[in-house]
């Protein structure tokens, strides 16, 4: 019991201390992703951008794309790219694959995707849409849940 509370208790200490790498640091299933021509090889992308919050800064410039591949898990790659405005400027770019959830809150056909869906839930990350509008994607907290702010924690569909 002891072990399994300090394992707990050191995945939580992780996860807050974790820093995303920046773009010059790659894991060889992401090379793929660098290819000029992304659209055939990782199929359809959708691309979502938004300013989310910040609390030390003037937001974070977001943005999410969902390759959607040819329709298999394995093909599923997205890529987050963030830029901490009036700080750095220096481009944080998080790179992996992702899997899909079907609801989001009350809605039983809102979509959420996780990012990272085969690393330890904490260092997951889940965007969602509801249903009745898809062009707006939610970050959401570790429980799936769209976060209850006065803040603005969308990101807008980019056609």
């Amino acid at each position: 019991m002891k072990k399994v509370l300090l394992v707990l208790i050191a995945a939580c200490l992780l996860s807050c201390n974790s820093k995303k790498k920046e773009e010059t640091t790659q894991t060889p299933s992401e090379e793929i992703m660098d290819v000029e021509s992304t659209d055939s090889i990782l199929g359809k992308v959708v691309v979502y951008e938004g300013l989310l919050p910040c609390a030390n800064c003037e937001g974070i410039k977001t943005v999410l794309k969902i390759y959607q591949g040819d329709g298999t898990i394995e093909s599923h790659k997205f890529e987050l790219t963030s830029v901490y405005k009036g700080k750095s400027e220096k481009k944080f770019i998080e790179k992996g694959s992702y899997n899909t959830e079907r609801g989001l809150g009350n809605d039983p056909d809102g979509t959420i995707y996780v990012l990272n869906f085969e690393t330890p839930n904490s260092a997951q990350t889940f965007y969602g849409y509801y249903s009745a509008s898809p062009d707006k994607v939610f970050l959401l907290n570790n429980k799936r849940e769209k976060i209850k702010s006065k803040l603005d924690y969308s990101l807008t569909l980019n056609e």
